[in-house]
């Protein structure tokens, strides 16, 4: 098979959550752990920074790979979902994955992935942690999928464990309370391995302490500490957390690695350049200005619509999708009623209809036009806008990916 030919397969043929959402979760790591063994364990011969969490997970992910290639270090990164090609989730400083070594993978090991009947996940992680210790890297950066406790990725010891926050999210999966969800991402936390925690509450925070004296790992709050301003290239307000979360991460490894303030600094304005990281308050045009973020819950929704609403602006509009598992009533009362919407439908299976987004937004008076595609309803906003408008892309990752 070709690259095409490939990825169509890896979509196609095994369950991937990014595409079907609840039928593709696996609540367990037994067949993550069978392919680990089949491939020689290659996750016990990487140095790794694990990191989970609801939102943040691939700012985060990619600022600390940023400071880490400025510092020298030939570093991996492992990052979900993709937003155009599989391969934007496995790169080494900044190169993705060639096409050549991933199609190379699947058929060397594509009996035993149906064998198995493994899923995308998890053989996606299997791919990336063998690639890493290919190429020998000196470094690996790896973000959660979804939980923590039970993700594919929690078979690796880090150098450090880091969850960025909690939200309301895959509440279906992962529990119906922040302490919950705070349980599960918490799973990472290794025994005597520190970590690092982004943002808390007070629901939040007994849980993680709890865990973290459970495995005598030392714990470090972010939050708690008044951190150096630093020129930074992710312009979204709500990365001032997540530098937090990056800044503390820094601290605990300037224990065992040579990180100096100088790759601090040039490692946190060249984010893009050196990681290729999209999506992220990425402003697409001028006049209108066009703003879009892969923001798509409550948690991560609400510092982007604060921000929207503080540009200057004659006139908000929203290019809005959504997919069918996201809780519409915490969502929808966050947008302003005196904006204009376009409902349109993102283009995986898991897309939200978008009649059925816009008559369940007219219960906040939230009224728009309905289209089909992604495309047309942007198109649409673009050809309305006056030059000082702001029109906002967004609600799902996949919204933000049509249009890039």
């Amino acid at each position: 098979m070709n690259y095409k030919e490939t990825t169509e397969w890896m979509f196609g043929q095994l369950p991937m959550y990014q595409m079907q959402g609840a039928s593709a979760y696996k609540a367990d790591l037994s067949n993550t752990l069978l392919l680990a063994k089949h491939l020689g364990n290659p996750e016990t011969r990487l140095k790794c920074i694990h990191i989970a969490g609801t939102n943040g997970k691939g700012s985060t992910s990619s600022m600390l790979a940023s400071i880490l290639q400025e510092a020298g270090y030939k570093t991996g990164l492992y990052t979900s979902p993709h937003l155009k090609d599989f391969r934007e989730r496995i790169k080494i400083n900044g190169e993705e994955i060639s096409e050549d070594c991933l199609v190379a993978f699947i058929a060397q090991n594509k009996a035993f992935f149906e064998a198995q009947s493994l899923s995308f996940f998890e053989m996606t992680v299997g791919l990336a942690f063998d690639y890493f210790v290919k190429e020998d890297v000196d470094i690996a950066v790896i973000e959660t999928g979804m939980g923590g406790r039970l993700d594919s990725t929690n078979i690796i010891t880090p150098l450090v464990s880091v969850i960025t926050n909690i939200g309301m999210d895959h509440t279906q999966f992962l529990g119906d309370t922040p302490a919950k969800i705070a349980a599960e991402k918490a799973g990472i936390i290794k025994n005597t391995v520190p970590v690092v925690i982004g943002e808390y509450t007070d629901e939040t925070k007994p849980v993680f302490i709890k865990k973290a004296l459970e495995e005598k790992a030392a714990i470090y709050f972010a939050s708690e500490k008044t951190w150096p301003e630093y020129d930074r290239e992710l312009n979204g307000d709500y990365q001032k957390k997540n530098v937090a979360t990056v800044l503390q991460t820094v601290e605990v490894l300037q224990q065992s690695l040579s990180i100096k303030e100088e790759h601090i600094k040039t490692g946190l304005v060249n984010v893009i350049k050196n990681t290729g990281l999209r999506g992220r308050w990425e402003q697409l045009r001028n006049a209108p200005v066009v703003i879009t973020d892969t923001a798509h819950n409550s948690h991560g929704m609400q510092p982007v619509l604060r921000q929207l609403q503080s540009l200057p602006h004659t006139k908000l509009r929203f290019v809005l999708g959504l997919v069918n598992d996201k809780k519409l009533d915490e969502i929808l009362p966050l947008f302003p009623q005196d904006a204009v919407y376009y409902f349109c439908r993102p283009g995986v299976p898991r897309g939200l209809d978008a009649e059925v987004l816009a008559e369940e937004a007219k219960k906040y008076k939230i009224f728009g036009k309905i289209f089909q595609n992604v495309t047309d309803a942007y198109s649409a906003a673009l050809q309305d806008a006056a030059l000082t408008d702001v029109v906002y892309v967004g609600g799902s990752t996949f919204v933000v990916a049509e249009i890039l």
